[in-house]
């Protein structure tokens, strides 16, 4: 199923829709190319659990973690990994194994070293919006855009 998100706003609002679809433990795979919204969706997912901070992709840190409430959240963008066994180095397997919601930007970059996701979202550009394909969640649960 694919959805239409006309603007930004749209993007972050699907965000924090996701806070209640996806479950508390989870893999999810964010796709597209680089300004498509991945950190957007993110971010919105974020604020829905109350955080109020700024939000950033990690493409320097690679991964910025976030406690809110019970619910423990890694944004991960691997984007400036140059080879899978990076991830080691990090602790990947660590993050992994935790009760927790994964978002990794750039999965493909992490081949070999990722297990298969619960959730693939992927975002592409459509005229002067972003079209989402979603696989491992039922899209027809979230309100219009």
């Amino acid at each position: 199923m694919t959805i239409f998100l006309p603007d930004t706003q749209a993007t972050e609002q699907l965000g924090v829709q996701l806070w209640t679809l996806i479950p508390a433990r989870a893999l999810v795979f964010l796709c597209g190319n680089l300004g498509v919204g991945k950190t957007t969706l993110v971010r919105g997912y974020l604020r829905a659990g109350g955080f109020l901070g700024t939000v950033k992709s990690p493409t320097y840190t690679l991964v910025e973690e976030y406690a809110l409430g019970e619910r423990k959240i890694c944004h991960f963008d691997l984007y400036r990994i140059n080879d899978p066994e990076e991830l080691e180095w990090i602790g990947i397997r660590d993050y992994l194994s935790q009760e927790g919601v994964c978002f990794v930007e750039w999965p493909d970059k992490g081949k070999g070293y990722l297990v298969e996701p619960d959730i693939t979202l992927e975002l592409s550009l459509e005229g002067m919006g972003r079209r989402l394909s979603c696989r491992g969640l039922d899209l027809a649960k979230l309100t219009k855009f």
